[in-house]
């Protein structure tokens, strides 16, 4: 479920970056510090017919945005990655779910040190799932939110109804 206040920030995710939308994500639930997102096999196999390693490696870095904006704001900050490291435990031969979610005391503390440094970092690892509930990959992602730059318009706000208009 996409609680409603998600729902512009939901339908960024899967259409406002053309690389991401390309994968053919999309967003299983979004609510308060979580996210559930899936990444279809259908238009992200290799030669070999499994999962190509660049799209579990996007879904792996779109996770970082997708739980800052649920974590931070989607109107007052803006997320970017730093570092990301990948590891493949097995052939991926299905959709692909990713789950991430921060707790409120690292919430807390970021918002801490955006006041006093005007940035803070966030770590996650995640671990990616076949329709079987194996993992196929698991992910270290190093990611940094940082306030909205003044003057930079908010990609996010108002975006769904830009996709029907």
């Amino acid at each position: 479920m996409i609680q409603e206040q998600y729902m512009d920030f939901a339908a960024y995710l899967e259409h406002g970056i053309q690389a991401i939308e390309n994968t053919g994500i999309t967003i299983l639930e979004c609510r308060d510090r979580y996210v559930k997102i899936k990444l279809p096999l259908f238009g992200n196999t290799n030669h070999l017919g499994m999962m190509y390693g660049g799209s579990l490696c996007i879904l792996g870095e779109v996770s970082g945005g997708a739980i800052s904006g649920v974590s931070f704001g989607v109107t007052d900050y803006v997320p970017i990655i730093k570092e990301i490291k990948v590891r493949f435990t097995r052939p991926a031969v299905s959709d692909v779910v990713l789950e991430a979610s921060l707790s409120e005391d690292t919430v807390k503390e970021c918002l801490g040190k955006i006041a006093e440094k005007g940035k803070a970092d966030f770590a996650l690892t995640l671990e990616l799932r076949d329709v079987a509930d194996a993992v196929v990959a698991r992910v270290d992602g190093l990611y940094q939110v940082r306030p909205l730059p003044p003057g930079m318009p908010n990609p996010v706000v108002g975006f769904a109804a830009k996709l029907k208009g």
